[in-house]
């Protein structure tokens, strides 16, 4: 059984705004995450972290 704690719930554009403040960066940044890197939150906070420091 997959751990939902770790995973994104990319169904609930709630999860997608708390995600994009936590992160400092827009909710449609954070769709593009989704989409290149999958719903895992540990892979898309370094995403996120990249994506704010401009690598």
């Amino acid at each position: 059984m997959e751990d939902n704690q770790n995973r994104l719930l990319i169904d609930e554009y709630y999860e997608i705004e708390h995600f994009a403040r936590e992160n400092g960066i827009s909710p449609s940044q954070v769709s593009k995450l989704i989409k290149k890197n999958g719903n895992d939150r540990s892979a898309l906070t370094k995403a996120a972290r990249a994506l704010r420091e401009g690598k």
